[in-house]
């Protein structure tokens, strides 16, 4: 399956807000993490702390609820960790693969649409996702998958391989920096085609040299989260 596929069945599927019903009446601020922000290189970027400030002041400017933006953005962010940092810049995984939603921990996070759940893990390397749930969805014969990074360490409990899970159900809640991976809290949200036999983790991370692989097999997300928009 192709991400036009992809995006053509979900065009003709209604979805639930991953934040919640409310939440289709929230402001939303698209945010610019990039290396390309200048207002960036004002700001401690390896401190979680200073990060988190940064993100709230600009949620505070615009007055709105959450922050949301990322997909295949070059970001500077993960330099502070041998997890994704390596010596050759080809290699070196800085170009994101998701959409991050930044909003308070504890925030509570719904499926968009009917699932499986297919695994679950608590990524622990510094600057990885935390505890993790992917889930699996089928339309119309198709598979596909979501990730879903950077929750509390109580979203993984009572959780069962194969369990069915309803369009609008909560799949847990944000964790905070010291059970997040070490980032201000977000949600990380990934949409994956072939998950490559991963389970409870996938990259979400890219370098230069695989990222045309990549951009096929993880299309934007925001094709399940369109009431994210300013």
């Amino acid at each position: 399956m192709s991400a036009d596929h992809l995006k053509a069945l979900l065009s003709k599927q209604e979805l639930f807000p991953i934040l919640g019903e409310n939440s289709k009446n929230y402001r939303y601020l698209s945010l610019d993490l990039s290396t390309e922000n200048e207002d960036l290189s004002k700001v401690d970027v390896s401190s979680s702390n200073a990060l988190e400030g940064y993100i709230w002041s600009q949620l505070k400017a615009k007055q709105a609820h959450a922050a949301y933006g990322g997909y295949l953005e070059r970001r500077g962010i993960y330099n502070r960790s041998t997890y994704f940092n390596q010596s050759d810049p080809k290699t070196e995984r800085n170009i994101h693969l998701g959409i991050d939603i930044w909003i308070e921990a504890e925030t509570p996070i719904y499926l968009p649409l009917q699932g499986e759940l297919h695994s679950f893990k608590n990524n622990t390397n510094f600057g990885d996702y935390g505890p993790t749930i992917v889930v699996k969805h089928t339309i119309e014969g198709f598979e596909f998958y979501t990730l879903y990074g950077h929750l509390s360490l109580e979203s993984l409990k009572d959780k069962r391989v194969g369990e069915t899970l309803a369009k609008g159900q909560e799949i847990g809640t944000l964790g905070a920096a010291d059970v997040n991976g070490d980032y201000p809290p977000h949600l990380h949200f990934q949409v994956i085609l072939d998950l490559q036999g991963f389970k409870g983790d996938y990259p979400g991370v890219s370098n230069t040299m695989d990222l045309e692989f990549y951009k096929a097999n993880c299309p934007n997300p925001i094709y399940l989260a369109p009431f994210l928009k300013e």
